[in-house]
């Protein structure tokens, strides 16, 4: 960095990766990024999500993080929150299931059931 105004350009660009977005429709993605997720793989799975979300132009979605979910053998985590607040929870998760979540669950309304925590205890 040389410059406050090199800083400032970094901060907005971050604040935007991390989607503070206006979200009236209230719909939520929490990624998991403790350690273990983030051992796991969590960050290029939050990045797949985000640059899912901003290639399809979606704009009401915001895209978090968050400490230790609880269940680190299925690591990485992320849970969907529509906007009436029903969660569903995504497990053992990669960038290619993050974009597949997006195209599914967040366009189409349908949740992937076989990325679900019901479908790994299986």
């Amino acid at each position: 960095m040389k410059s406050i105004e090199e800083l400032k350009a970094i901060r907005d660009k971050t604040l935007k990766e991390m989607s503070i977005r206006d979200n009236e429709d209230k719909v939520r993605i929490v990624v998991g990024m403790a350690t273990c997720g983030i051992a796991a793989g969590a960050k290029p799975v939050m990045s797949a999500f985000i640059d899912e979300l901003n290639k399809r132009n979606i704009n009401n979605v915001s895209v978090s993080m968050t400490g230790c979910i609880g269940i680190c053998r299925l690591e990485p985590v992320a849970e969907v929150f529509d906007s009436s607040g029903e969660k569903t929870t995504y497990v053992k998760l990669d960038a290619e299931k993050a974009r597949r979540i997006v195209a599914e669950h967040i366009v189409n309304q349908k949740v992937v059931t076989e990325f679900t925590v019901g479908a790994a205890e299986r």
